[in-house]
């Protein structure tokens, strides 16, 4: 199973997934100032030392400067994550995860539909 990253973690690899997958650290500072973040500068850094040691980021010097490289694009977190999820939740049975949310109204009929819809047209 693929490594997890912890809360704060993903807070940094969105903020370097949104910047197009890389990011200067001033960038990454800026983003979290602007999202009323307050973390000291170790705390950051300790943070980005640790994604790079779980390879899901990759450091890129630039003079004195650290570019940080997603090494994992979001659509591939999202599905390792998603896999974890359905695996450790619900046995990796897909129907039974369909079922709960269509029960528990997180999944209306309409959406489904257009699931329906979507995977039609991708197996075309």
């Amino acid at each position: 199973m693929a490594q997890q990253i912890s809360e704060s973690e993903l807070v940094l690899m969105k903020i370097i997934w949104k910047n197009g997958g890389a990011a200067l650290y001033s960038v990454i500072m800026e983003e979290l100032e602007k999202d009323k973040n307050e973390w000291k500068n170790n705390t950051v850094l300790t943070l980005l030392s640790r994604l790079g040691e779980k390879k899901f980021l990759k450091v890129k010097k630039i003079g004195r400067k650290n570019e940080y490289v997603a090494a994992v694009t979001e659509a591939e977190y999202q599905t390792m994550q998603t896999h974890s999820f359905l695996d450790k939740v619900y046995g990796g049975n897909v129907k039974n995860l369909v079922s709960t949310l269509l029960r528990q109204d997180i999944l209306s009929a309409d959406e489904l539909k257009e699931i329906e819809t979507f995977w039609r047209k991708e197996n075309e």
